[in-house]
């Protein structure tokens, strides 16, 4: 085999001995360690030649130092000045020199090491680099490119405090949940593939061609059977996989915390996740938590905010006219009642002073959003509304009452939405995040949690039938399994979302136990006796061999990362994410087999024509 070799850089790249090992991190020099001799190691984030003076600000993980190589210093090395000349951008180094006080006036207060600089004895350059695909300090980079290169993307230090961040938030939790006498014990990747609410990522099985594993959704069944093997206390944090649409806050591999317990109730499982998101997120930043969290019905939190996923960081609820357009004259608002469609309004405060085109952008989103259209009257002075397209359309008692209902005050513009529930309510929730982000009430200083409970059993799927609304192991409440036959979409589950800012921070339920309930839930969905066999037989076995009560969650671990770091792209707080579709740009993948792999499974590629 032919002997590798590269060509040297300089004449110090022996790697022989390790010449370069540091004694110190380069942002943790202090004016306490001037006159000391020191070795630091890490990446030139930038060079500047000021006259014959050599200038490198040396970057590692803990911050940023500047070194100096300066003929007119007591500690200038010729050798060391020749070399430093020989540094770009991004260069690997390792330093030796005198740490000293910067000069007077050259302090820089934006760094820890400001006061001070090192006075390069020796410099080694372990590894030059080529010209970078992208400056690093460039806000605006595609994210293609940055997703290419995320090594590089990774150096920035914005990029390493959020993984560094993400590393304390999952220390804390472990921390919480050990002190809570969690037991951390990980669950199979290959595992069966089960419906839980979208595509699996199915691995074909070489010894057997034409059998899958699946990727697992959630450790779902497997927490659940830790709970049947007596473990009583389960958390671990665990990588999921979702073949599903791609979004800011979605990933098809993403992380969670998963956590099960026995001998529990919904409350027992509420009380400690709202103590542990608390203890964490006061552990690691200075966000402000509101507590304790609100809950809500998932009913109730339809109805007053259009969402189960509502921010309530500030108020403008949705108000039902209804009961008060019962006799409206109103054609378009007394049809859409008269075939069982509602009207509700929403107040936007101040919302009267906005230019004509800033009314008729409003209506457009209202249209984007799936209205069509928008429907609103102007409060005056007087508390009544004189101005706007509904205006002449409600009578005086009509307009007063809403105005009072909807609690409007002078100058604000009060907007109605008439359509099915489902479209109006919607309509409303966006309209109703719009207006929060106009008026600049979503601070993200601030985090809003809330609790949805009492979510729906069943929804209608798109054949008639019926599906799970929130998952198909959650245990209903009381006595509602006697409306499984007459009345199925009464059913309400124990069921429970954590919702923070909007978004949904973790999902979970009281599980069902007991293979007879499970059976009948499995039956209502369509499922045949061969299908709960193949499906979800080792479950069912499981419950008959004394399955305990048990109830879980799982927090999103990358969605309270993005929470806390401020974004609004889930890719921007995971160390190698894909892009939209599952694309990873970096490993270039998913990507083709070698034929022999594919014959080796028993599969054929069979060429589709594109939509």
């Amino acid at each position: 085999m032919a002997e590798l070799t590269a060509e040297p850089t300089s004449s110090a790249t022996s790697v022989a001995a390790a010449s370069w090992k540091r004694t110190i991190n380069s942002g943790d020099l202090r004016d306490t360690h001037v006159g000391q001799t020191v070795t630091v190691n890490g990446w030139a984030s930038s060079v500047r030649d000021h006259g014959g003076v050599t200038f490198v600000d040396l970057r590692d993980r803990t911050g940023i130092v500047q070194i100096v190589s300066d003929p007119s210093r007591n500690n200038y090395s010729e050798a060391a000045h020749t070399e430093a000349g020989k540094v770009k951008s991004e260069f690997c180094l390792s330093v030796t020199g005198v740490v000293v006080p910067r000069l007077v006036g050259k302090e820089n207060p934006n760094l820890p090491t400001g006061a001070v600089e090192i006075e390069v004895t020796e410099i080694e350059i372990l590894n030059p680099c080529r010209a970078l695909p992208f400056q690093l300090d460039d806000a605006n980079v595609n994210e293609e490119a940055r997703l290419k290169h995320r090594y590089l993307d990774l150096r920035r230090p914005v990029m390493y405090d959020k993984l560094r961040l993400r590393h304390e938030v999952v220390r804390a939790v472990r921390q919480f949940l050990y002190a809570e006498n969690f037991l951390e014990i990980e669950t199979p990747i290959l595992t069966k593939s089960t419906p839980e609410g979208a595509r699996d990522y199915l691995v074909p099985y070489r010894l057997d061609p034409g059998k899958f594993y699946a990727l697992p959704q959630a450790p779902q069944q497997f927490k659940q059977l830790l709970m049947v093997s007596g473990m009583e206390r389960y958390f671990q944090i665990a990588k999921c996989f979702r073949d599903e649409a791609q979004r800011a806050d979605r990933q098809p591999e993403f992380t969670q915390i998963d956590l099960e317990m026995s001998f529990v109730t919904q409350e027992d499982v509420l009380s400690l996740v709202e103590r542990m998101i608390i203890a964490v997120v006061e552990s690691v930043g200075t966000k402000t938590v509101l507590k304790p969290f609100p809950r809500f019905t998932y009913d109730e939190a339809i109805a007053r905010f259009g969402s189960d996923k509502p921010d309530i960081r500030f108020g403008l609820e949705l108000t039902d006219c209804g009961d008060l357009l019962a006799e409206t004259a109103f054609a378009v608002f007394r049809t859409t009642l008269d075939n069982g469609g509602q009207v509700k309004a929403i107040r936007y405060p101040g919302g009267a002073k906005l230019p004509r085109s800033g009314m008729d952008e409003l209506g457009e989103r209202a249209r984007e959003f799936g209205a069509k259209g928008l429907a609103y009257f102007l409060v005056d002075e007087e508390k009544t509304a004189t101005k706007g397209p509904l205006a002449k359309n409600l009578t005086d008692a009509e307009k007063s009452a809403i105005i009072e209902k909807v609690g409007a005050e002078p100058g604000d513009l009060v907007a109605f939405v008439a359509d099915s529930k489902e479209t109006t309510a919607k309509v409303l929730d966006r309209l109703r995040r719009l207006i929060g982000e106009r008026l600049g009430l979503t601070s993200k200083d601030t985090l809003a949690y809330c609790w949805i409970i009492d979510f729906p059993v069943f929804e209608p799927d798109e054949n008639g039938g019926w599906t799970f609304a929130h998952n198909p192991f959650s245990m209903p409440k009381g006595n509602d399994m006697r409306l499984i036959d007459t009345d199925p979409a009464a059913m309400r589950a124990q069921c429970y979302d954590l919702v923070c800012n909007g978004y949904e921070a973790a999902s979970g339920s009281v599980r069902i136990h007991k293979p007879d309930i499970q059976r009948a839930i499995l039956q209502k969905m369509g499922l045949t006796e061969e299908q709960i066999a193949a499906r979800f037989g080792h479950m069912l076995e499981a419950f008959a061999f004394g399955a305990p009560p048990h109830a879980g969650i799982a927090p999103g671990l990358d969605r309270l990362v993005m929470l806390l770091t401020d974004d609004e792209n889930i890719r921007e707080v995971i160390a190698f994410p894909k892009m939209g579709g599952g694309y990873d740009p970096l490993m270039d993948a998913p990507s083709e087999v070698d034929a022999k792999q594919l014959a080796e499974l028993g599969l054929v590629i069979k060429e589709t024509k594109k939509a």
